[in-house]
């Protein structure tokens, strides 16, 4: 198994890369997506968030109120050190099931929007970067998601700078053109992963 860590700033497309690895064969384990589903209702995880924050954390319809959730939390780290103690090790427990399915030979791509944040390079074979400058990906942030310009750079800001993300990178794959352009790299990259694989 070739486990994969995939990161990239925000508005850098890792998104779209991803998704055209699955494609192309690839295993995904995306960590935001998992970090969703282990609170969902009905969960064990979404009965400890209620029981630690009260029910007041929650919609209507029995949801978790995120928006609600994030002003209790990041106004406390303590309260969001618990947060963080209920939630990781249930992601960590359903991507370690997910791995365990995978076959010996799959390359994993593991969807990890803070990786070198966190200082997560050494978790993988192989890290691959999807960079773009900050000014390209500032413009996507407003023109595709409706983001203000000062909200699109204050998240651009709190992430890792691009030279970080750089330093990290086994394989770049940059994302300043056409999807025609993304699409070549990508099979590039595919290529050079599968090959990785063959011993």
């Amino acid at each position: 198994m070739l486990k994969v860590g995939l990161t990239g700033g925000i508005g850098s497309g890792k998104s779209e890369v991803s998704r055209r690895l699955a494609s192309m064969g690839a295993m995904v384990i995306d960590a935001d997506k998992i970090a969703r589903e282990v609170v969902e209702p009905g969960t064990d995880g979404l009965a400890r968030i209620v029981e630690m924050f009260g029910a007041e954390v929650l919609r209507e319809d029995g949801s978790l109120d995120r928006e609600r959730l994030g002003s209790i939390v990041f106004a406390d780290s303590g309260k969001l050190a618990s947060l963080n103690g209920i939630v990781h090790p249930l992601v960590g427990a359903r991507v370690a099931e997910l791995q365990r399915q995978a076959d010996d030979g799959a390359i994993v791509v593991y969807d990890v929007p803070l990786l070198a944040e966190n200082n997560l390079a050494p978790m993988y074979d192989v890290v691959v970067v999807v960079d773009a400058a900050d000014e390209i990906r500032l413009a996507r942030l407003v023109e595709l998601r409706g983001m203000s310009e000062q909200d699109a750079r204050a998240r651009i800001a709190a992430q890792a700078g691009r030279e970080d993300r750089l330093r990290i990178a086994d394989l770049v794959i940059p994302n300043e053109g056409s999807l025609e352009d993304l699409g070549t790299r990508v099979e590039e990259v595919w290529a050079e992963l599968t090959a990785r694989t063959v011993t």
